[in-house]
């Protein structure tokens, strides 16, 4: 069994990058650098502005667009800042566990990177990696969990040849 990237493309522009195994290959990267098993399951919802603004004001009572939001199945925070969150499940023996979803906005993808002067996938990759890790219980709320959060990011990026974006 290996990771299952499901990818629904909702806005057309999205399919100009291959997302699907740049995606894959972000969460594969990472759920091995984690050693974690890779036998796992994402959804990655590829949209627009207006639709993740819409998403954004629905769970988060923020009423604008942002480039990644995720939604983790199941709660795997640490109890402590700084800590390392709890194992993902599977629910059923022999089945993939399913971490959650990640939506990604493009044009805010795409004029983030514009503004950084960095490659358009490799933004995507980041945001991939920093969804994934809010699926796992990793946050950014305390500066302790930042801290650890961004260590393990740029960990990842760098073993896919991305360099700091920080």
């Amino acid at each position: 069994m290996e990771t299952i990237v499901d990818v629904v493309i909702e806005a057309e522009a999205w399919e100009v990058i291959g997302l699907r195994e740049l995606a894959e290959r972000a969460v594969r990267t990472s759920l091995r650098h984690l050693e974690l098993p890779e036998e796992a399951e994402v959804a990655v919802l590829a949209t627009d502005d207006a639709r993740i603004k819409l998403l954004n004001a629905d769970f988060r009572a923020k009423e604008t667009a942002t480039n990644v939001l995720s939604w983790p199945s199941e709660d795997l925070s640490a109890d402590n800042p700084g800590g390392q969150p709890y194992l993902p499940e599977a629910d059923f023996p022999g089945e993939p566990a399913f971490l959650g979803d990640i939506a990604l906005a493009w044009e805010t993808c795409n004029r983030e990177a514009v503004e950084a002067d960095k490659p358009f996938e490799a933004h995507v990759s980041h945001l991939v990696v920093h969804g994934l890790l809010h699926l796992l219980g990793y946050d950014h709320i305390s500066d302790e969990d930042a801290v650890l959060m961004e260590r393990i990011e740029v960990e990842i990026l760098g073993k896919l040849g991305l360099p700091d974006p920080y």
